[in-house]
């Protein structure tokens, strides 16, 4: 009978092939997102400001085979950090089965549809600038992208970006 459930509920993440790693990410691109950590407190604050290499429309990598060359921070996920990078979506699919949880029902290998992750609103599509047209990444923090890190899986809202003061 497990020859009928998808390979996401039969394999671990360390069983999986290449090509089936790379299917579990949604395309939500929320993991390009430039993050800010304070010094004192390490607390991450989310900014709405996306990678260079990120394509704002597609949520794609737009060089992904060498983005560590253009983009030398870029973290890679791999099977034993999936589930411990607490910066991470609550929503994304590698710390969801990392941590023992199944796809949402929007990720497109549930949907069939790569569009459902967009359409459900758990993508950054319109939500995002990129870092070549911003001065100051302070002045994108977003509270309502940073509210939804601390309590998990509402979607994405449209419209309710606020920026954090200066002091």
């Amino acid at each position: 009978m497990t020859d009928d459930l998808p390979f996401w509920r039969t394999k671990a993440l360390t069983e999986m092939t290449r090509e089936e790693w790379e299917s579990l990410c949604d395309g939500c691109g929320q993991c390009c997102l430039h993050k800010l950590q304070d010094e004192d407190t390490d607390e991450i604050a989310l900014t709405d400001v996306a990678c260079r290499l990120l394509d704002l429309e597609t949520c794609q990598c737009g060089d992904y085979p060498n983005r560590s060359i253009h983009v030398p921070d870029c973290v890679q996920l791999t099977p034993d950090n999936a589930g411990a990078l607490n910066w991470m979506p609550t929503t994304c699919g590698y710390r969801r089965l990392a941590n023992g949880q199944s796809l949402e029902w929007w990720h497109p290998l549930v949907s069939g549809d790569p569009e459902t992750v967009h359409a459900a609103g758990f993508s950054i599509r319109g939500q995002a600038v990129s870092e070549d047209d911003i001065e100051d990444i302070q002045e994108h923090v977003v509270d309502w992208l940073n509210e939804r890190l601390k309590q998990g899986l509402a979607p994405l809202g449209r419209g309710r970006k606020r920026k954090r003061s200066q002091k």
